[in-house]
């Protein structure tokens, strides 16, 4: 069992940068690939990144070049690192943590971004 809480998400403006936080409690987070997703104002829930087991990263082509995900195993946490932001990056971030073996998902209750014109 993984509980994730998500934390970092604000008001921004035009522009501003945001470094988001997903602390994972339970056992085995360095055994799940963990990702980001989020879901906008009328919109579906999307991908936004992902970090294998391994350290290896996806990030969606809508969002690469202005977003990181990174994880650091010691503290059970996954950050996402956001610059550049738009009115489109308005949404609820949540975390997912996703076991590669047994494809069981767990997923956070997100954390809310939203950025101002």
């Amino acid at each position: 069992q993984v509980q994730l809480v998500e934390s970092g998400g604000d008001l921004v403006q035009t522009g501003g940068s945001l470094r988001l936080s997903c602390v994972a409690s339970g056992s085995g987070f360095s055994y799940y690939d963990m990702g980001w997703f989020r879901q906008g104002p009328g919109k579906q829930r999307e991908l936004v990144a992902k970090v294998s087991v391994t350290g290896e990263t996806y990030i969606e082509d809508s969002v690469k070049g202005r977003i990181a995900i990174s994880r650091d195993n010691l503290k059970n946490t996954v950050y996402l690192q956001m610059t550049s932001l738009s009115t489109e990056d308005t949404a609820v971030y949540v975390c997912n943590a996703h076991h590669p073996l047994t494809r069981r998902d767990y997923w956070g209750q997100g954390t809310q971004v939203t950025v101002s014109s």
